[in-house]
């Protein structure tokens, strides 16, 4: 592994900066095309699930997040090394989300991801979600 190119670094990055964006607006087909056919999102260590494939896991997503629910994601200080067209990066990440019932979550933890260029494209390959700190307000109605 060794340190990326700027090019590559700037790819990176705007594929987890559109991921983000896809997601809190819920683009679902933007958020689709950030990542491989055959990507893997392993949400166990927040306490979800791991899901194998992309349609299966934007499935998931989308159940969670519905549209009346409120979401801020944000990522921060990315550590990317790059092995040819494999890449691996971690993520300082923040959440925030509100839910019509008043309940609220705010988590900050990491995303540990491998990505593969393919035709040309940096995508994400599998996504593994860790969090160190979640404050929960439980619903209000």
């Amino acid at each position: 592994m060794s340190a990326p190119s700027f090019p590559d670094w700037l790819a990176i990055t705007e594929v987890k900066a559109r991921y983000c964006r896809c997601l809190d607006t819920k683009d679902w087909a933007g958020y689709a095309d950030v990542f491989t056919e055959d990507a893997v999102l392993d949400t166990t260590g927040a306490g979800g699930k791991r899901i194998e494939g992309r349609d299966a896991a934007v499935d998931y997503v989308r159940s969670s997040i519905t549209d009346d629910v409120i979401t801020t994601h944000h990522v921060h200080a990315p550590e990317i090394s790059i092995d040819g067209d494999t890449a691996t990066v971690i993520w300082a990440m923040q959440d925030r989300n509100i839910w019509p019932n008043g309940r609220t979550l705010l988590g900050f933890g990491h995303y540990h991801e491998r990505y593969v260029r393919q035709d040309g494209q940096w995508r994400i390959a599998e996504s593994r979600l860790t969090r160190i700190n979640i404050e929960m307000t439980p619903p209000t109605t």
